[in-house]
Parts: C-alpha cells; structure tokens; sequence
C-alpha cells in the first residue's frame, strides 16, 4: 500500500473509531460491501473520480441511511467520499472496516487476545488439511455452505468474533482463505497497537468535541488514539483521560486535590 493509500486508509480508520463498534456494525459494512461487490452500475457511481467527493458521500448516505444505522452510514459515506483508485478499492476499504469493527468490538470485550489466538490456530489448521482448504476456497461452491462449515468447525470452540471473522475470510473477495487470515491478523495486530484513551466526563462530548480532543491526544502521543468516553456525573467540569497507565488529569476536582497534595506536603 503506497502512503496515499495510506494516509486515505488512516482517515477511514478514524470515522470508524468514532462509532461503537459491534457485531452489528460490522455485519452492516459486510452487507454493503457485498451489494456493492456484486452490482457494478452502483459500485461505478459510487467511486466515479469526476463526481465532486461531497457529493457522492450524499449519493451514498441517500442510498444506504434508511437500509443500516447511522455508524455504518458515516463509514460508508467517508469511505464513499475518499477515492481509492479504482470501485473495487471501494468495496475492499469498506469491507476492511466490517473487519476492523470485529476486533475492536473484541478490544473492548477485553477479548481480543483471544480473538487473535483463535485466528492464527484455525489458520494453521486450515493450512495443514488439504482437502478443507480446498473446500473453503473452491469458488464454485456456495459461500453459505463453506461459511457452514467453518461455523461448524468452530462451534462452541471460539469467541463469536472469531467464528464472525473465519466466515467473512470464506467470502472474501480474490483471496484464499488464509490470506484473508493472514491480513485480518495484522489488522489484529495493528488494532492492539493504537492507544486507548479512556476520558471521564461530566456530560456526554458531542461529536466535535470528541474529534478535537482526539486529535490531540493523537499529537501528544504520535500514534491513534480510540476513544471512550465514560460519563460521570460526580466530575466537576474538565476530564479525565486515562491512556494505559498515564492519566491526565484535567477536572476541577483533581487539580483541586493535586492543590491540596502540594500544601500539605
């Protein structure tokens, strides 16, 4: 991936991180990714490079905002309104973000590690058995069947976001099936690399606000951030943010407290 694409991935990735990700989300970017795949008249209009990029974000939010809820639609639409290079860029990137909203469903579940383990095993399993992987990569077959049977093989051995994510590599478009593995495990790895900022308020952040403290905290700490937002009524304005085991405290109670730390000291 050359540094346009890049930088067009990396802005993606932040509408992502904006919404709460889920089961559900990522089911919904599946969704669209696979309608899009599958009807090139549509796919073309929504990647045409000589529509202005506003307005084929609004193409897109017209098509899909009644069909899937509002996180899914901010992320199809900024994906929508990047241009890729080509449709099937398209289609790719937004299917990346159904991936990236399973692991960071896992993340916070606490269960990514897991999650991660359980790919790499099955991956390996895969590997190894000849005929399976030919059955999970045979083309001509239905991809009902062969998500089947990887939820067959995996039933009540592993975490849903595993099972959700081995059935989305059958499906995935071009690839074998372990290299889908291969590439939803170093997003994995990627997703366990980005900070986790835990912010405390005292009443929700509209959507601005989180944007610009992310924004922030991504400079202060060169790396992404994915935030969360607690709210806490007992917080006396400010916020808390707590980034691993670094807290930044910034509430009135706290530098109040801080305060009284240095007077008695």
């Amino acid at each position: 991936m050359n540094a346009t694409a890049e930088a067009r991935s990396s802005e993606l990735d932040r509408v992502l991180d904006a919404q709460e990700q889920s089961p559900e989300l990522a089911a919904e970017l599946f969704a669209v990714a696979d309608l899009l795949g599958g009807q090139a008249q549509l796919r073309n209009a929504m990647a045409d490079p000589t529509v202005a990029d506003g307005r084929r974000s609004e193409f897109a939010t017209g098509v899909f905002g009644s069909r899937i809820g509002a996180p899914a639609t901010a992320v199809v639409a900024g994906a929508v309104g990047l241009r890729w290079g080509s449709a099937s860029g398209l289609v790719a990137a937004i299917d990346r973000q159904g991936v990236r909203a399973l692991l960071g469903h896992a993340q916070a579940e606490g269960t990514l590690d897991t999650v991660e383990d359980e790919l790499f095993r099955f991956g390996r399993t895969v590997l190894a058995d000849q005929a399976l992987r030919r059955a999970l990569d045979d083309r001509s077959a239905p991809v009902e069947l062969r998500q089947q049977l990887v939820s067959d093989l995996l039933a009540s051995r592993a975490n849903d976001d595993t099972v959700s994510l081995a059935r989305r590599a059958v499906s995935a478009a071009k690839l074998s099936f372990d290299t889908a593995i291969e590439g939803y495990l170093t997003l994995a790895a990627a997703t366990r690399a980005r900070a986790i900022a835990t912010v405390t308020v005292a009443r929700p952040l509209s959507q601005e606000q989180k944007e610009r403290l992310q924004k922030a905290l991504e400079r202060q700490l060169g790396r992404q951030v994915n935030l969360h937002v607690v709210v806490d009524p007992s917080v006396v304005g400010g916020a808390r943010v707590q980034v691993g085991d670094e807290v930044i405290e910034g509430t009135v109670a706290g530098r109040l407290a801080a305060a009284e730390k240095q007077l008695t000291q």
